[in-house]
């Protein structure tokens, strides 16, 4: 097989952000930078941003493509969050009744979402940023606005919540936690990984499903889905609501593996780096599976954890690490669009 077959085969984000891992990998060797550390710091990042990247799935495979109104979902699930927190819930009670609340808000607003994309077909992914930029503005104005008395959130003086707090005190690693071991050094947060890949596998069901299916009909040929009799307006509602539920469940998985809530504009570049994630793992505009997001924010989130204390070591002034990152993420994300047949 010749390099522009396998090229081709894997899929050239994939060859060439795998090709990038390995050489940082073996950079990090060269420079005696703990490995230790850096595996562990991967292992992380991959239970904490797989959710968000997951969400990204039913909606491509309804044929609105990326979901780049994450933020939304994000919002619904900090309001579960604070909302928990509020009602003065700790541990992992505070973690299961932060996604409870979350829940049923990121239901209705994925309800009107999808409602708004089926109003602008054809421009999909334009309005999905702006109207998750929107709603992170929005909420800005809300997170002052709202009545919370929560000593752990608001500020000492003044009104409204703050800019970033933390969830030491209430479901802060709750997951990592969980039946967490060490190998040769490496922590394995148990929990954390049980819970991303136990939503990976109830996304699959949901795409085996009679609906799932029906979307994802609806997603690759509407002419013969709806010739079919599919309600294709019904599957993409449905594909968003759930994005936006996963959403919201993976900001608090997120936040509690990261150890702190943060508000305001923080959710507004979010979706970003999930978008490219699930690229990088071999998804398309149009097409995306389970296996997509594994790999895809196993190398993403791999690369950028391993490149930050590589770079800081060959470079120790400046952040080259974060202009890598801002590099690969839009890059990717670019190429993708640009496969994108116009005009159908």
């Amino acid at each position: 097989m010749t390099s522009k077959l396998i090229v081709n085969k894997i899929g050239l984000p994939r060859f060439i952000i795998s090709t990038l891992f390995v050489f940082v990998l073996i950079l990090a060797v060269v420079l005696k930078v703990p490995m230790d550390m850096l595996l562990s710091d991967v292992i992380k990042r991959f239970g904490m941003y797989g959710i968000l990247v997951l969400a990204m799935v039913p909606s491509i495979q309804s044929g609105t493509g990326p979901n780049f109104a994450l933020p939304i979902g994000i919002v619904c699930g900090l309001l579960g969050a604070t909302m928990s927190i509020e009602f003065g819930h700790v541990g992992f009670s505070a973690f299961i009744i932060a996604v409870l609340f979350s829940i049923p808000i990121a239901v209705i607003t994925g309800y009107f979402y999808g409602k708004l994309l089926n109003a602008v077909k054809g421009s999909e992914m334009a309005i999905a940023t702006y109207t998750g930029f929107s709603v992170v503005q929005l909420m800005s104005i809300g997170w002052i606005m709202l009545p919370f008395k929560s000593g752990q959130m608001i500020w000492p003086i003044g009104k409204g919540l703050r800019t970033t707090f933390t969830l030491e005190k209430t479901f802060g690693h709750v997951l990592d936690n969980f039946l967490h071991f060490n190998i040769l050094g490496v922590t394995i947060p148990t929990g954390l990984l049980l819970f991303f890949l136990g939503a990976c596998y109830f996304v699959y069901l949901f795409t085996k499903s009679k609906t799932g299916t029906a979307i994802l009909a609806g997603g690759m040929n509407p002419n013969y889905a709806r010739a079919s009799g599919v309600n294709i307006d019904k599957g993409r509602m449905i594909a968003n609501i759930l994005s936006t539920v996963l959403g919201a469940v993976g900001i608090i998985v997120y936040s509690s593996s990261y150890g702190f809530v943060q508000l305001y504009t923080a959710p507004l570049m979010m979706a970003f780096p999930a978008v490219a994630a699930v690229l990088i793992g071999g998804a398309t505009a149009k097409r995306a599976k389970i296996s997509h997001v594994i790999i895809g924010v196993l190398l993403f989130q791999g690369l950028l954890t391993s490149a930050m204390p590589v770079t800081n070591k060959i470079f120790p002034v400046g952040n080259i690490s974060e202009i890598i990152r801002t590099v690969v993420q839009n890059g990717i994300i670019l190429y993708a669009l640009t496969k994108v047949e116009g005009g159908k």
